[in-house]
């Protein structure tokens, strides 16, 4: 799925976990087995027989992955760590904790700390573009009938405690991805949801899990179907658990956990799900847990924690691949708007602030700071109520609205002074930066509603014969000035077409129970932050998927996502998007804007910063920073 990007931050995944989109299929009506146990009930579910592996000689297409450089991680000559500290802020709120995985502890702040302990078999580039990180281990698609893919793990791959990082582990990463109550197959089966984790796609996708040899460090995953993100599922929590861990706190050998999840040996992977909930969760602020509970596998591990002040990280001397640039690298816990100043006084050496004029100025008057500036892929819309109101009922009226948004003045007057660059936006799924956007656009859109046009809005609101003025109510999360500003805009614009506009945000806007869950609005102002998937949107615009907040609907939209997300043919995925992108301006499910600015400051004795367009953030490669 997509995440929304309200007034504050809202967690992500690294790897992508809970942002795949939602599937589509529901359970089974469960009669003579409802009060059978986890052991009749969950192998139904989960292990399927009927998924065979690939047979020798099946049909390969070749696929080839990026591998660093671009739009990924530059191939630096950094051989030692310098013994220094460098300070970055993702914002006010207190880290959670070592397990980011469990919906308490699953917010922005803890995510993007965590990220920078753990290493994978892939990470995003700076435009969502997937790399393999061959310094973990390889990728390798052996068949696409049915979709089978080989993986292998560096051998010199360990644990920060010196434990390899093996089978065990992959094993352990598929059962918390498979018995939650975030996998689908379980919706009504609360016996299964043993892990308390906001991720279930890998089991869905893939129910036999990885198939290998026990503390090996190569494996096969089979899916069950082709699925348009495969290379998301394997790791998708962005941080690996060590099976070594949890097998000791419950009296096992981390093989003989292994072999217990393999045997669905429903009382162990209890067991091991009770520590994985409980073991890691919500320590006091300040009070992190024995060094030997909480290893990683990253470039960074834990190190000091001052509750209410910052979390520091310090470099991994165990960590296998290019070393750590810089010795502690801390996280502070600051208020967003002192983030600026704090770069002034050198109490931040990176920050990236809310992109507005007035904080470009300042950050313009900070001496020996240098500016990053360029797209992201957050993507800001105005959606139309499809369900109730003037638009779910005229599709003049929305042809006239779309008529009168300046869109064109809304990126002059408050996107180009921080990206020159900036362009109106004309899709959804694609961003203007992106490769195909052009073709996609080309063949999706005819250009009628990229400038004002007052006199044929006034023809469309004739021609629907409502009264005039019409109410129109633009809802988003109060406290936003740029959002505020759009509306003033459309409203000076559009109120001259015989639309009445009116402002009504609201600080409860995105609550659940809130104004944009009850439908009350006629257009609803907010982003969505992309990634490098392919099939998320699904989640937005499916009929009744969990996303579809404006209650939109169109069979062949629908029917055009279900190829795509079945598919991982590229050029599929293209052709769909088409049809796609041009259901949902024929229909005008909405009107997309621009991409949202992204402005990073840095002192400018640090090295190798690197602004990206995903949500992970500048502290992306924050590994290679140094002074």
């Amino acid at each position: 799925m997509r995440i929304t990007n309200t007034a504050a931050p809202i967690a992500l995944l690294a790897g992508g976990a809970l942002l795949l989109s939602a599937c589509s299929g529901g359970t089974e009506e469960v009669t003579e087995t409802e009060s059978a146990g986890a052991s009749d009930v969950c192998t139904t579910s989960a292990r399927d027989d009927s998924v065979v592996a690939a047979q020798e000689g099946a049909p390969v297409t070749p696929e080839v992955f990026p591998e660093g450089g671009g739009t990924g991680k530059e191939a630096l000559e950094i051989s030692s760590t310098a013994d220094d500290e460098i300070f970055y802020s993702v914002g006010q709120d207190e880290w959670s904790g070592y397990n980011g995985a469990i919906p308490e502890n699953y917010d922005v702040y803890t995510s993007v700390v965590n990220a920078r302990t753990a290493s994978g078999f892939i990470y995003y580039g700076t435009d969502g573009e997937v790399h393999v990180d061959p310094e973990f281990g390889s990728v390798e698609k052996i068949a696409d009938d049915p979709l089978t893919v080989r993986y292998t793990i560096n051998d010199a791959a360990v644990w920060s405690d010196g434990t390899p990082l093996d089978y065990d582990d992959m094993v352990l990463d598929w059962a918390i991805t498979t018995y939650t109550g975030g996998n689908l197959n379980y919706a009504d089966h609360p016996e299964c949801h043993l892990f308390n984790s906001v991720s279930g796609s890998y089991g869905e996708y893939a129910p036999n899990g990885p198939e290998g040899e026990i503390g090996g460090k190569e494996f096969v995953v089979t899916f069950k179907e082709p699925y348009a993100d495969w290379k998301l599922l394997v790791g998708g929590l962005g941080q690996w658990y060590p099976a070594h861990v949890v097998a000791e706190q419950i009296g096992l050998s981390a093989d003989e956990l292994t072999q217990a999840i393999l045997d669905e040996d429903f009382e162990v992977i209890a067991e091991a799900a009770d520590f994985f909930n409980t073991g890691w969760a919500n320590p006091a602020p300040g009070e992190l847990p024995d060094e030997s509970l909480i290893p990683v596998a990253g470039p960074y591990k834990f190190g000091t924690w001052v509750a209410g002040q910052s979390i520091t990280l310090e470099a991994n001397e165990n960590y296998w691949g290019t070393p750590a640039a810089t010795q502690r690298l801390t996280f502070r816990f600051a208020e967003p708007s002192t983030h600026v100043q704090a770069l002034a006084n050198g109490d931040l050496d990176v920050i990236e602030p809310q992109p507005t004029v007035d904080t470009l100025t300042q950050l313009e008057g900070v001496a020996n700071a240098s500016i990053l500036t360029g797209d992201t892929l957050t993507w800001e819309h105005l959606d139309l109520n499809h369900r109730d109101g003037p638009f779910a009922e005229s599709m003049e009226l929305r042809e006239a609205f779309a008529m009168c948004v300046p869109r064109q003045q809304i990126v002059d007057n408050l996107v180009k002074p921080i990206n020159p660059e900036a362009v109106v936006m004309n899709a959804r799924e694609v961003f203007p930066f992106q490769e195909n956007y052009d073709e996609v656009v080309s063949e999706s859109y005819d250009g009628r509603y990229d400038e004002v046009d007052l006199d044929g809005a006034r023809a469309k609101i004739a021609e629907s014969g409502v009264a005039t003025p019409i109410d129109v109510r633009i809802g988003y999360v109060a406290g936003n000035t740029r959002r505020a500003d759009e509306v003033a805009l459309i409203k000076s614009s559009c109120d001259q077409a015989g639309f009445n506009i009116t402002d009504v945000s609201s600080a409860t806007y995105m609550d659940e129970g809130g104004e944009r869950s009850l439908g009350d609005y006629e257009v609803s102002l907010f982003a969505w932050a992309g990634s490098g998937q392919v099939a998320s949107g699904a989640n937005i615009y499916v009929t009744d998927n969990p996303q579809n907040w404006n209650w939109y609907s169109n069979e062949d939209v629908d029917a055009a996502w279900k190829t795509l997300e079945s598919s991982v043919d590229p050029e599929v995925h293209l052709e769909q998007t088409k049809i796609i992108e041009k259901g949902l301006w024929d229909d005008l499910h909405g009107i997309p804007l621009f991409a949202h600015p992204g402005l990073v400051g840095a002192d400018s004795s640090i090295q190798n910063v690197r602004k990206t367009a995903t949500q992970n953030q500048v502290v992306w490669n924050a590994e290679q920073w140094v002074r």
